[in-house]
């Protein structure tokens, strides 16, 4: 099977049914992706498909193949991932940073979406748990990327 990640084209050996997840991880030794609950439920793993926000941990590498994933490692790779980072240490907000880069993937997702989100955009796309509770600072960090300020 072919994967397309960050740009760059591999040929991977797995079942079909095998986590996307799994497959960064493990296999490609791409290990920014975290693994939180393995429900998507929690959002540690998320990754972009084709410009979508997905779970990793469910979503079945055969469902990627011919697709376009950007994870974590290629989030600096334009300007908005730059500046995204940037907002990101400015406002603090990791704390134990675990969830962190998957809350970025979010943000970028929801930015390339929506240049300029409301704070209930921002609510309806930020559903990524933070057990630190760092969502006022996520949301003064992607209202900044989007040039609207510190709106927290």
């Amino acid at each position: 099977m072919e994967l397309n990640i960050n740009n760059q084209t591999y040929q991977i050996d797995a079942d079909a049914d095998t986590p996307l997840l799994w497959v960064i991880r493990d296999d490609l030794e791409m290990t920014g992706t975290k693994y939180g609950c393995g429900l998507a439920q929690c959002g540690a793993c998320s990754v972009m498909i084709d410009g979508q926000i997905v779970r990793s941990c469910v979503t079945p590498v055969e469902k990627a193949s011919g697709k376009q994933i950007t994870t974590i490692e290629a989030i600096e790779s334009n300007d908005l991932g730059k500046r995204m980072v940037a907002a990101w240490v400015k406002h603090q907000v990791p704390q134990c940073g675990y969830c962190q880069s998957g809350q970025i993937m979010a943000a970028m997702a929801l930015l390339q979406q929506s240049a300029h989100p409301s704070d209930e955009q921002i609510a309806a796309a930020m559903v990524n748990l933070c057990r630190c509770g760092t969502y006022n600072a996520i949301r003064s960090a992607i209202h900044e990327v989007a040039g609207a300020g510190d709106q927290a």
